[in-house]
């Protein structure tokens, strides 16, 4: 009898071990399947430059810190960074000129770069191989497509003033969406990313002259583009942050070590874009996100300082500011 009851009494504290077990394993797995709900704004249409975040949604990484990404467009009235400040999204992804602008404006965006995309500024003025446009001393005379937009008149300024020519002499007009189709016609320069707007004018077979931004003026060697968050998100989650970012190193790290397999996901995820083109843009940003892929996304404050610098010297902003409180790192995890 000792031993019936002794017998049942252990088998009962087994079936309560297990029941318990049980239930904590099912606990477990409801609070994996629970994932937060994330929205990321886009600067424009999706691009090699966001090849690393749908590559670590396609991949799970997003999942695996318990994030649900959604990813959307900007729309064509809205900046993304003016989305984000009235809370559309969590994240989004933007450039060192609009942040600055938004921060020394008359009603601050609370907002903060928190990891760049690319290391350097890709992008420069290409003409056409036949024009012989050597340098921007050479653009006098001729006729620049561009945005028209102040901080683009600034840089076209600075870098003929380097070279000792005569800004009044180059003619500025209105851009088209023809990329290189004007160049020979009525435009003899225009502004292109090297990743994306060159490497679609060679494969048309056009045989360019490019002259990139950050060789003409260290101070245009600035980060665009980088991804943003709203202060409030730092200060009251500070552990999604470092979730995201941890999540998007990993998806730019594939994106550099496997260029190919990610412009197919990114192609998956955009079917209207051409692959072959997606593939020869992926070649070239693979290369260029990061000299150093187990530091993707950190950023200089030199990059930062000299930028804006120059943005107050050209007028463009009205106040100084310490550009620290622009940009960290501190959410960036630190590969070993």
């Amino acid at each position: 009898m000792f031993k019936f009851k002794k017998s049942l009494i252990i088998g009962m504290s087994l079936l309560g071990l297990f029941l318990i077990a049980g239930c904590s394993s099912g606990n477990k797995k409801a609070s994996k399947d629970e994932l937060k709900k994330v929205t990321l704004i886009l600067d424009y249409l999706p691009n090699t430059n966001h090849t690393g975040i749908y590559v670590a949604k396609e991949k799970g990484y997003f999942k695996e810190k318990g994030i649900d990404l959604e990813i959307i467009e900007p729309g064509e009235n809205n900046t993304s960074l003016a989305l984000l400040g009235a809370g559309k999204a969590d994240f989004a992804l933007s450039y060192q000129e609009d942040l600055t602008y938004a921060q020394t404006s008359d009603a601050p965006i609370p907002v903060t770069a928190i990891a760049t995309v690319l290391e350097h500024n890709t992008s420069g003025f290409v003409s056409l191989k036949k024009d012989n446009i050597q340098s921007p001393k050479d653009f006098e005379g001729k006729v620049y497509a561009g945005w028209q937009s102040p901080s683009e008149e600034a840089m076209l300024k600075a870098v003929m003033t380097n070279a000792n020519a005569d800004f009044s002499k180059l003619s500025i007009v209105g851009n088209s969406a023809n990329g290189a189709s004007d160049l020979g016609k009525n435009v003899n320069l225009k502004w292109f990313f090297e990743g994306w707007d060159l490497t679609k004018a060679k494969m048309d077979g056009f045989d360019l002259n490019y002259l990139p931004l950050k060789d003409l003026d260290k101070r245009l060697d600035y980060y665009t583009p980088i991804i943003v968050t709203r202060d409030e998100t730092i200060e009251k989650d500070s552990q999604l942050v470092k979730d995201f970012l941890s999540a998007s190193k990993k998806g730019y790290q594939d994106a550099i070590k496997e260029p190919k397999e990610s412009a197919k996901i990114l192609h998956e995820a955009t079917p209207e874009q051409d692959l072959e083109f997606l593939e020869k843009s992926q070649e070239f940003l693979s290369k260029n996100y990061t000299s150093d892929p187990n530091n993707w996304g950190v950023m200089k404050e030199e990059v930062w300082t000299n930028y804006t610098d120059f943005m107050f010297e050209n007028k463009l902003i009205n106040q100084k500011i310490d550009s620290n409180k622009l940009f960290t790192n501190d959410f960036l995890t630190k590969d070993k």
